[in-house]
C-alpha cells in the first residue's frame, strides 16, 4: 500500500513539474476525443437525416375527380400486390379538401377563393411509399407505363438522388475525420512520449537510486503509466464537460431543421454515454500506456 501511494505521489509530481507539457499534452488528447465526437455527431445527424428522407419518399398517382370510388380500389389493390411497393394511402376528395384547409387556415385570401368557387376543385390521389428506397426508380418506370383511364397526372418526383448527395458528403465527412483523427493520434503518441521522456529525465537521479536499491522494474514503470492514465482521465473528463453544452445549444437547431422528426443527438450521447466515452477512454488509455512503455523502455533502462 505504501508503494502505491508512492507511485501516485511521484505521478502528481511529474504533473506539477512539467506542467506546461502536462498541459499541451492534455490538449492534443483533446483535440483528438473533439475530432472524435464531431465525427459521430455527424454521423448521427446524416442518418436522422436519410431517415427522415426516406420517410418522405413517396409517388403520387392523381386520379380523375369523377372516377368511380371501385375503380379507384381496384387499382390501389394492384398497387399494394406489386413487391416495389410498401403501401398505397388512398386521399378522397373530401380528404384532400380537408387537408387543403387545414394547411391554409390562416390564408384568408386562398380560403375566400376556394370559397367563391363553390365546389371542391381538388382531385383524389393514390400516394405509394416504395418498400426500398434503392429500388424507387425501377418503381417508378412501372409505375409510368400503366394504362389506365382514372389516372390523370403523375408526381414522379425521385429523392433517391438527394439520399446520394447526403450519403457522399458523409462519406467525405468521415474520410477527411479519420485522417484528422489519424494525425491528432499519431501527435498524441509523440507527445506523451516526449512527456513521459522528460519527466524520466526529470527522476534520472531517484531512478538511479531505486536501482541501487534493487527496486523492481514494475517499481519503475508504474508512475509514468499513472501519469498516462491520469492523462487520459482528465483529457475525457473535460471532453464530457465542454462536449454536452455544446450538444446542448446544437439541439434546438435541428430540431427546427428536423421537424416533425426525432433527432435527438444529445439524447444519442446520454443514451450512449458509457460505451461511447468508455470506449474512448479504453483507447486514449491504450495509446498513452503504449507511447509510456516505449519512452520508459528507452531512457530508464528498465
Amino acid at each position: 500500500m505504501r508503494s502505491f501511494f508512492r507511485i501516485i505521489k511521484f505521478s502528481f509530481q511529474d504533473l506539477a513539474r512539467n506542467a506546461w507539457l502536462s498541459i499541451v499534452t492534455i490538449t492534443i488528447l483533446l483535440l483528438a476525443l473533439f475530432s472524435i465526437n464531431t465525427l459521430i455527431t455527424v454521423q448521427v445527424v446524416s442518418d436522422s437525416a436519410i431517415t427522415a428522407i426516406k420517410d418522405k419518399v413517396d409517388i403520387s398517382l392523381y386520379l380523375n375527380s369523377e372516377a368511380p370510388e371501385s375503380e379507384i380500389l381496384k387499382l390501389k389493390s394492384d398497387l399494394e400486390s406489386n413487391s416495389k411497393v410498401k403501401s398505397v394511402n388512398y386521399i378522397s376528395k373530401t380528404a384532400a379538401l380537408q387537408d387543403f384547409r387545414a394547411k391554409y387556415r390562416n390564408n384568408d385570401p386562398v380560403l375566400s377563393a376556394l370559397k367563391e368557387l363553390g365546389k371542391n376543385p381538388l382531385s383524389p390521389s393514390l400516394i405509394i411509399l416504395p418498400a426500398n428506397i434503392e429500388e424507387s426508380s425501377l418503381l417508378i418506370n412501372e409505375l409510368k407505363v400503366i394504362d389506365s383511364p382514372i389516372i390523370e397526372s403523375r408526381d414522379f418526383t425521385d429523392n433517391s438522388s438527394i439520399l446520394n448527395k447526403i450519403s457522399s458528403i458523409t462519406q467525405r465527412i468521415n474520410e477527411v475525420g479519420l485522417f484528422i483523427i489519424l494525425i491528432f493520434v499519431l501527435t498524441s503518441l509523440l507527445v506523451v512520449y516526449n512527456a513521459i521522456r522528460v519527466a524520466i529525465y526529470t527522476h534520472r537521479q531517484e531512478i538511479e537510486i531505486e536501482r541501487l536499491v534493487g527496486a523492481s522494474n514494475y517499481f519503475i514503470y508504474m508512475p509514468y503509466i499513472f501519469s498516462s492514465f491520469l492523462y487520459s482521465l482528465i483529457s475525457v473528463g473535460i471532453i464530457i464537460a465542454a462536449f454536452f453544452p455544446l450538444l446542448t445549444l446544437i439541439q434546438p437547431y435541428l430540431e427546427v431543421f428536423f421537424t416533425g422528426y426525432s433527432v435527438n443527438i444529445l439524447g444519442y450521447f446520454i443514451n450512449n454515454f458509457f460505451y461511447i466515452f468508455g470506449l474512448q477512454f479504453l483507447v486514449i488509455l491504450f495509446i498513452n500506456i503504449v507511447a509510456t512503455l516505449i519512452a520508459v523502455r528507452r531512457y530508464a533502462n528498465v
